[in-house]
């Protein structure tokens, strides 16, 4: 069934994106025609999506159109896929005060572009298909500065604010509605192998540059300071900071991936 916004059937992300572009394209005459091959041409977000991400990801080793071809033949297996983009975009909207809307993250933010390249990796990682997933994780780290092994497990509704430097290793978990800044990464402690990296919980916030190294746990809603290096579990709703960090508080406010808030609490308890 196709989601066409013109006989009213589509969903709220994919009605709002059209409009936004159809009103882009009409301020902006330079940016209209591709505008219309990346969005308006589509009847659907995922041939859209696939469109978009193909131009974005094609290279000497795959064109467009062999990369468009896999994207969508994900897309048609997994919806699940295509839902997590959605809820994706939506997190950006709400969380991101420098966004106007959808069409800036779908067309222009490479924390969303990167972390949609990953959902298709991890999707043929699933298959099977290893070392085409290593090719996305390779393009999205060239051109978005995003590092993401195919392996990794990612919730829907996360955010990744300007994303440069992130990286996420191969066993670690990061839940639903969570909200990664610059330079944060969650990796190992040195060369043991196995179940290595962290799992983050849902509605954690981990602010810009903070280093969560080891087979650990953050807790869901819990914070993480700029800056810190975490080497312990955290508990939920608990904010850490410093090197090594430790607990300041307890949150003053739940959601804190949510309302980015990255103050520390004034009352500490260790």
């Amino acid at each position: 069934m196709q989601d066409n916004p013109d006989i009213g059937a589509a969903p709220p992300v994919w009605t709002r994106l059209r409009f936004e572009a159809r009103a882009a394209a009409a301020d902006e005459p330079t940016m209209a025609s591709y505008i219309d091959a990346a969005i308006l041409s589509h009847d659907t977000i995922c041939r859209a999506l696939a469109f978009h991400m193909a131009e974005k990801l094609a290279g000497p080793e795959m064109g467009a159109q062999q990369v468009r071809h896999v994207v969508a033949n994900a897309y048609d297996l997994n919806p699940d896929l295509v839902e997590a983009a959605e809820a994706d975009m939506q997190a950006v909207l709400e969380r991101d005060p420098a966004c106007r809307g959808l069409l800036q993250p779908f067309l222009f933010f490479k924390g969303f572009l990167a972390l949609q390249t990953y959902r298709v990796a991890n999707h043929l990682w699933r298959q099977g298909r290893e070392t085409l997933a290593f090719h996305f994780q390779s393009r999205a780290s060239e051109l978005f500065g995003v590092d993401i092994h195919p392996a990794a497990q990612i919730g829907r509704g996360v955010m990744l604010d300007h994303a440069t430097d992130i990286t996420i290793g191969e066993t670690a978990i990061v839940g639903d509605n969570c909200s990664l800044l610059h330079g944060v990464t969650l990796g190992g402690t040195g060369k043991e192998v196995g179940d290595r990296h962290p799992k983050i919980g849902k509605g954690v916030l981990l602010s810009v540059g903070a280093k969560v190294l080891g087979n650990i746990t953050i807790g869901d809603e819990a914070k993480v300071a700029a800056g810190s290096v975490v080497l312990k579990d955290v508990h939920a709703r608990c904010t850490v900071a410093g090197v090594p960090a430790k607990p300041v508080g307890q949150q003053p406010c739940c959601e804190p991936a949510r309302n980015m808030d990255q103050s520390i609490p004034d009352d500490t308890t260790a």
